[in-house]
């Protein structure tokens, strides 16, 4: 009896301590669990509700719609339009890629090069990066593939800004193009603090108008917060931040007036550029040939590369902006007017030419042998007197003739708002001690100022200098930036800002001396060497005729027929006009076109012709109007003048002149051999 009593008391004190140890165990693990929610929901619940929304919110940018440029009549240069395309993930494919494909294919055209291309790009990128497969897809397609998408996990249908420039070629090198974003493109964003603002876009300005305005054109990407289920399926939007659209453009080119002066550079290589001189509005801007900027957008082939790459004719270059030349005679009213403000020759003082000017032994002649005899400034521009300025030259010197020529922009930056603008060389003795390394070449022997007088020599000019130094010249010697974009237009507050509103600066130049150079220049254009190319004209242009050799003969005779084509020489023009009010400044090469006069000037009288014609002045919104017959004679009087291979300069003869009273001619030290340039 007493052992029973004794078991059951021990079974109920094992009983309790059991008990008491699991009730004190669950406490304990109680408090644990209560301990690790108010971990997780206090201390922890900022961290783990970023990541649990970021599981369950998607963050999607939304890309800018970029910003349109119009030329100054507002004709659309580069647009936008909606494209449908379908981007495809790896990891979310449930089945192989060829299966995919081949399963997508049935459904949308997916052309060999396209599968071609996504394998190529999904090899380089991670499993979880959007690779493009089809772009431009019509609306039926991306219907059908929206009725469908369901099969498809993995494939995105998708619509973007697509940039297309409705011109063509035209105006090319000005418009530039867009691009798909590089590493490098990326690299840089990410230095500049730019990255954030591209995300979700694809392209980028690469070149012209499109990289330099970059900032302006394309816009601040939006934001758009969705919630998604676990597969990624969007469920509903939660918020919104709406993207800015990028500022739309107003150049100041005119795509009539361009049209018009590139239907002149068919089939020959050069450049043209023309300058509003009291604004510095360009007005027309032509690279010779040219290229089509739509290849561009989403990645050019690799044949249509080939083509612009390879070809001799480097239709990619922008020649105006970065191929300097020699200017040759283009540079003689310049280089007459530096002789009359630095006062070292007068107007009216005449010195002998024979047809020639000699100097230590060795003799520079004019072109065409002509001998003009006693010879002033103004005689001397309108017949193109070599002699006369080779005679200037040492007497200006190529110091005092680099800090006179440049105030007018020659071997400076102007500023124009397109990359890769070059320098150009603008001659002086201290350039040649930092240009060449030796001690022997870096002495500047006086010889080499004699053909720097004449535009030659070590004077290398881009085309866009020797238009904006012929605008200042018919602005009186305010110096206006030139500029391709005139108006900038915000699309939200439709707030319109100018460029450019106020001279640079403004040359010191006397009247009396200005006068001495346009009334020869006028003389140029009326009995001068370009007075066949300008007969008839409906206005008084100003301008000079220039040929510029592109290698030496070494005294031979100049045969165009006996050299290869790019050996000839270049056909330049600078002009101004109306002479009274001056609307338009033209400056252009015709790159191995021979005589400046009877090649380059024709092509600026078209352009003088369609620019200040009654018919474009009462239809100015019109810019596809053509002066039709305007070209066809200008055309026909390139062929004529052309084909007889003689300088227009050669043609003008002293008997062609008004009288001139005889007087001695001062001696005037000079030499080197040179041929002459007109």
């Amino acid at each position: 009896m007493f052992e029973f009593k004794k078991t059951t008391h021990n079974q109920k004190r094992r009983i309790f301590i059991r008990a008491w140890t699991a009730g004190i165990l669950a406490l304990a693990l109680f408090l644990a669990l209560v301990g690790r929610l108010w971990y997780l929901q206090v201390v922890r619940y900022e961290g783990l509700a970023a990541r649990a929304d970021q599981n369950r919110i998607a963050v999607v940018p939304i890309p800018p719609r970029r910003g349109e440029i119009v030329d100054r009549n507002g004709v659309v240069l580069a647009r936008n339009y909606r494209d449908y395309t379908l981007s495809v993930t790896p990891a979310h494919v449930e089945t192989s890629i060829d299966d995919m494909l081949n399963s997508l294919g049935e459904l949308v055209y997916l052309s060999p090069s396209d599968r071609r291309r996504f394998i190529q790009h999904m090899n380089q990128n991670g499993r979880y990066t959007p690779v493009l497969l089809r772009n431009n897809l019509n609306g039926t397609e991306a219907s059908w593939f929206a009725a469908h998408s369901y099969k498809f996990p993995g494939v995105e249908l998708s619509a973007r800004w697509v940039r297309e420039y409705p011109q063509g070629e035209s105006a090319a090198h000005v418009l530039g193009y867009v691009g798909r974003i590089s590493e490098g493109d990326l690299a840089r964003l990410e230095e500049e603090g730019q990255l954030g603002n591209y995300r979700g876009s694809n392209i980028i300005g690469k070149k012209g108008i499109e990289k330099t305005w970059e900032d302006a054109l394309h816009g601040r990407t939006g934001m758009e917060e969705v919630e998604v289920t676990a597969s990624g399926r969007p469920v509903r939007t939660l918020s919104r931040i709406d993207p800015v659209p990028g500022a739309n453009l107003v150049l100041s080119i005119d795509i009539g007036l361009q049209k018009e002066a590139e239907k002149l550079f068919a089939g020959r290589r050069g450049a043209l550029v023309a300058i509003e001189p009291k604004t510095g509005d360009v007005l027309a801007f032509v690279s010779a040939p040219s290229f089509d900027p739509n290849l561009f957008i989403d990645g050019i082939d690799v044949e249509s590369w080939r083509k612009l790459n390879e070809s001799p004719d480097h239709p990619l270059i922008n020649r105006p902006l970065y191929g300097t030349y020699p200017i040759g005679s283009t540079y003689k009213p310049f280089v007459g007017l530096a002789a009359l403000e630095l006062g070292k020759r007068t107007a009216t003082q005449r010195i002998g030419d024979p047809g020639y000017f000699e100097f230590g032994g060795q003799r520079f002649r004019n072109a065409g042998g002509a001998a003009y005899g006693p010879t002033d400034m103004h005689r001397a521009l309108v017949v193109s007197s070599d002699t006369y300025f080779f005679s200037l030259g040492p007497e200006i010197g190529v110091n005092a003739l680099h800090d006179f020529s440049k105030q007018f922009g020659f071997g400076q930056l102007t500023g124009i708002d397109l990359e890769g603008e070059r320098r150009g060389v603008l001659p002086s003795t201290e350039w040649k001690r930092q240009a060449y390394k030796k001690p022997a070449q870096q002495r500047w022997y006086a010889g080499e100022t004699v053909s720097v007088a004449v535009g030659q020599g070590y004077n290398s000019f881009t085309l866009l200098q020797l238009a904006q130094a012929t605008a200042v010249l018919a602005n009186n010697g305010t110096y206006m930036k030139p500029h391709l974009v005139s108006l900038v237009k915000n699309p939200q507050t439709k707030e319109v800002t100018p460029t450019v509103t106020k001279p640079s600066y403004v040359i010191p130049l006397k009247p009396e001396n200005l006068d001495v150079i346009r009334r020869a220049m006028v003389d140029v254009m009326r009995k001068g060497t370009a007075r066949r190319a300008f007969a008839g004209a409906g206005y008084q242009a100003a301008g000079k005729t220039g040929t510029a050799q592109v290698y030496s003969l070494k005294g031979a005779k100049y045969n165009s027929g006996a050299i290869d084509e790019r050996l000839r020489d270049h056909a330049l023009f600078m002009a101004y006009a109306p002479m009274e009010d001056p609307q338009i400044a033209v400056a252009l090469i015709v790159e191995n076109g021979g005589w400046g006069a009877t090649v380059a000037a024709p092509v600026a009288r078209t352009v003088f012709d369609y620019w200040l014609s009654p018919e474009r002045l009462a239809n100015n919104r019109k810019p596809d109007l053509i002066v039709a017959a305007t070209e066809e004679a200008a055309g026909s009087e390139v062929l004529e003048e052309g084909a007889t291979g003689e300088s227009m300069d050669a043609l003008v003869r002293p008997e062609d002149l008004p009288e001139q009273q005889e007087e001695a001619a001062p001696e005037s030290p000079l030499g080197i051999q040179l041929r002459s340039s007109r």
